[in-house]
């Protein structure tokens, strides 16, 4: 590498202590650009994996029918979706009772999602779903025991105060102990505990471990209102039955809901593997508002860094009168203050890396998720800081390289 460029570099960093404060605040700026860059493109990454491993555990050969306009939607022009007939339990039990088809069909539904669990002194924070489900709950959402087991048929249909709990509530109220035939209270209704299940982890806000599975009458006594709508879960015998039965499903569903020919179906059919892909589609929303907020940032940290080199140029006029005069050229001047500019977006940059990583890497533990180092976008980071740099150094590199070494050391 040509000698100009590491004396360049020196007189760079020596520029910068010189002016602590304001390359202080500009690398900040950097930084917080690149942080939000790839702190949250990172933090998708990990959602993303959380989303397709937590689907992926549910089997090719599932589906549910749910609710039309229930799905999660995310940045869609803030328009509502139209609100449509909420599924009944009859709908959904007579389905179940009634669909003559080589398949597995559970029943549930979401009592609360804020819900506090006690179990004598011990209570959980407000955060844990309550859902109501029945004997095929478990094999159709993709659940396991770990200890205990299953609701019985008498429990379901009599709506038994059992319960079935998930990993995060025995960390909370049994950590030394097996829950199993323990007491717990949710809300004011007391359950016995006979299953505890296997640890699933988190997808996209839903905590898979915080978790009360009641029986599904159980749920609709307790919990239930008038907008309460149940989920069909189907498991089909195997993936190579799938369409055919999304087919039949789809038909005796449009006959229980009464609906003709040609009228729009009221409700929703998605495979395990569409709503993934639903649902990781719909990040893409965040991804352009993350690399928005970046673009922004990164926009005035640039306007910001020029300003610091023009006047830099101004209070070194008399230096660069005096290199030029000893025989320094004007493309060596100019070089000199571009890679000022280069070297500050990229220690800003250095930072902000930093920053997302453990940004992105903290995301990934509240998911269950290994830790994760993000090369792509930190090669994408750092391009983009020597861009900047080179971009807003440019001007005053010009300014500094075209000044006249006569005019310069009359300077005061």
């Amino acid at each position: 590498m040509n000698p100009l460029v590491f004396e360049n570099i020196r007189i760079a960093l020596t520029s910068i202590r010189s002016q602590s404060l304001r390359t202080f605040l500009t690398i900040m700026i950097i930084a917080l650009g690149i942080m939000a860059l790839v702190g949250i493109l990172t933090a998708i990454d990990v959602i993303k994996e959380s989303i397709t491993s937590n689907f992926t555990s549910m089997g090719a050969n599932t589906f549910n029918i749910r609710n039309r306009g229930s799905n999660m939607r995310i940045g869609k022009g803030g328009k509502r979706p139209p609100v449509y007939k909420t599924i009944s339990f009859e709908e959904a039990s007579r389905f179940k009772d009634e669909f003559r088809f080589p398949c597995k069909v559970g029943i549930s539904c979401v009592g609360s999602r804020i819900s506090t669990v006690k179990s004598g002194s011990l209570k959980t924070n407000p955060n844990i779903t309550i859902f109501g489900g029945d004997e095929n709950y478990l094999i159709t959402a993709g659940y396991e025991l770990s200890e205990g087991r299953n609701f019985s048929m008498t429990e379901i249909n009599t709506g038994s105060n059992v319960a079935l709990i998930g990993q995060e509530l025995k960390k909370n109220l049994f950590p030394k102990s097996s829950p199993i035939g323990k007491e717990i209270s949710v809300g004011a209704l007391k359950v016995k505990v006979i299953g505890l299940l296997k640890e699933k982890g988190s997808s996209f806000g839903f905590g898979g471990d915080k978790i009360v599975l009641l029986p599904v009458l159980n749920v609709r006594q307790h919990f239930g209102s008038n907008s309460m709508s149940f989920v069909i879960n189907v498991l089909a015998d195997s993936p190579a039955t799938i369409d055919a039965t999304v087919a039949e499903a789809t038909g005796f569903f449009r006959k229980i809901r009464k609906l003709r020919t040609k009228e729009p179906a009221n409700f929703e059919l998605t495979k395990s593997d569409n709503l993934s892909a639903m649902l990781i589609d719909n990040l893409s929303f965040v991804t352009i508002a993350a690399t928005l907020i970046a673009i922004i940032t990164l926009v005035g940290a640039a306007i910001g860094l020029m300003n610091i080199m023009l006047v830099s140029v101004t209070e070194r006029t008399r230096e660069i009168g005096v290199r030029k005069a000893i025989g320094a050229t004007s493309i060596t001047i100019r070089n000199q203050f571009l890679i000022e500019a280069i070297v500050i977006c990229q220690l800003g940059g250095i930072l902000g890396i930093v920053l997302g990583i453990l940004m992105g890497n903290g995301v990934s533990m509240y998911f269950d998720q290994g830790f994760i180092i993000p090369w792509a976008w930190m090669i994408l980071a750092a391009i983009l800081c020597f861009i900047v740099g080179l971009l807003s150094g440019l001007i005053p590199a010009i300014k500094a390289a075209k000044l006249d070494p006569i005019e310069a050391l009359r300077f005061e």
